[in-house]
């Protein structure tokens, strides 16, 4: 399942936030600007991280990602399922340029079953470029470049069926 997801997660196609098909219900889920991880929580019991890969990665590796963040040769990868009281709601794929991570940043590198959420939203230096809302098949998306401390990192979600993005919807 976690392979499939993560093919989604790649081929979603990227629209803009007036497109006729994201209702008010979609965007409240899919411009949310606090921390994905933190709204989960009002709909489960725990919110749990299962990392799926971690390590770096070349810059020839990214696909259109490139465009979106500074022309380092290397990026941390971290590719996660984030799960509602055991249940996969999440696909999550974050790309740190290595010039982001010196100082405090290197803690992206240790996460580990950590939601990246946690982290980011608990520091004074985060700030938001932009979040862009997306859909592959039925299944809807977004992804947002940060900034800690100023230096840019971007992260990429896929909302899974059982999500509660959907219950909403319904």
């Amino acid at each position: 399942m976690s392979q499939e997801a993560l093919s989604l997660l790649r081929a979603l196609n990227w629209l803009p936030s007036t497109h006729p098909t994201l209702t008010a219900p979609l965007l409240d889920w899919l411009i949310e600007e606090d921390s994905m991880t933190r709204r989960f929580e009002q709909h489960c019991r725990q919110v749990t991280v299962r990392p799926m890969r971690e390590g770096f990665i070349n810059a020839d590796e990214l696909t259109d990602e490139r465009a979106l963040l500074p022309d380092d040769a290397r990026f941390w990868l971290r590719e996660i399922v984030l799960c509602g009281d055991d249940e996969p709601w999440l696909i999550g794929r974050t790309l740190v340029p290595e010039s982001t991570l010196n100082g405090p940043e290197q803690m992206l590198q240790q996460l580990g079953t950590r939601p990246l959420g946690r982290y980011l939203f608990s520091s004074s230096t985060l700030s938001r470029d932009f979040i862009e809302p997306g859909s592959v098949g039925a299944l809807w998306g977004r992804r947002s470049r940060l900034r800690l401390s100023g230096k840019p990192l971007l992260l990429t979600e896929l909302f899974l069926p059982a999500s509660p993005l959907y219950r909403d919807l319904a």
